[in-house]
């Protein structure tokens, strides 16, 4: 697992790397819960950054291979429950939080974008959660109130109803972004200029802003019956199979 998530600290700034180029840096279990390590103890630093190896992908999402071994409704709370754990910590993370990304960033990597306090992207980034057309699960209330803070109710609907993922340009004009550089070289630098920026600026001032955001967002209603719905359901098995036997899912709403 060690390598598969590097950790380094330069300068009073921490590099988190999803590091499973290969397998366009999907997120294993163990790869969430280093995250969440790391995020609620970013001891010895000021700022954060995330960011995938290579220029092909930030993060695409979960493994599928982690949903394998899933047997019923329990198994689908427990993940979610867990990335929410996952996602609140990096959220409450007490230093600034920047989010890196290149490539393809989706599902749980475009969760974890979205839980960072900055986001920046190279021109090549690409955005969205394409779950309508392959796995047939759905987002937790917390994931949609935490997009939905950021770009609104008819963009969040926009991506997950069609499925397609939002170009970098796209991104930046729903305010999911706020810069795109032109590669990942000037974006690495980017990010590293940002930090520094950030790690010279009142950290309390940071810290308090940032968790009186949250609260103004969390108050949310719960969401378990939703949750059952999808991953217990014959269309999750069906999205599933057909993810990893390369085929087109055929749906059949139950």
């Amino acid at each position: 697992m060690t390598d598969e998530l590097l950790y380094d600290q330069r300068d009073g700034i921490g590099y988190v790397t999803f590091n499973r180029p290969l397998a366009r840096n999907a997120l294993t279990f163990p790869m969430y819960e280093r995250l969440a390590e790391i995020a609620a103890n970013p001891n010895g630093v000021r700022v954060l950054i995330v960011t995938g190896s290579g220029d092909k992908a930030f993060a695409a999402g979960t493994d599928i291979n982690q949903f394998r071994g899933f047997s019923g409704a329990d198994d689908a709370l427990a993940y979610e429950a867990r990335i929410d754990r996952v996602l609140g910590t990096v959220e409450r993370c007490p230093v600034p939080t920047i989010a890196a990304i290149a490539g393809a960033c989706t599902g749980g990597g475009a969760a974890i974008a979205a839980s960072c306090d900055l986001r920046i992207a190279s021109a090549n980034a690409r955005f969205g959660f394409p779950i309508a057309r392959t796995l047939g699960n759905c987002l937790s209330m917390s994931n949609l109130a935490r997009l939905s803070a950021l770009i609104g109710n008819a963009r969040v609907i926009e991506m997950i109803f069609t499925a397609r993922l939002f170009s970098a340009a796209e991104a930046q004009s729903a305010g999911l972004v706020t810069e795109v550089l032109p590669d990942q070289q000037t974006l690495e630098a980017r990010a590293t200029e940002l930090a520094v920026l950030l790690a010279g600026h009142a950290p309390l001032t940071m810290r308090a802003t940032k968790e009186a955001l949250r609260r103004l967002r969390d108050s949310l209603p719960p969401d378990e019956d939703l949750i059952r719905l999808c991953y217990t359901s014959q269309d999750f098995k069906e999205g599933m199979d057909a993810f990893l036997t390369k085929r087109s899912p055929v749906w059949c709403g139950a």
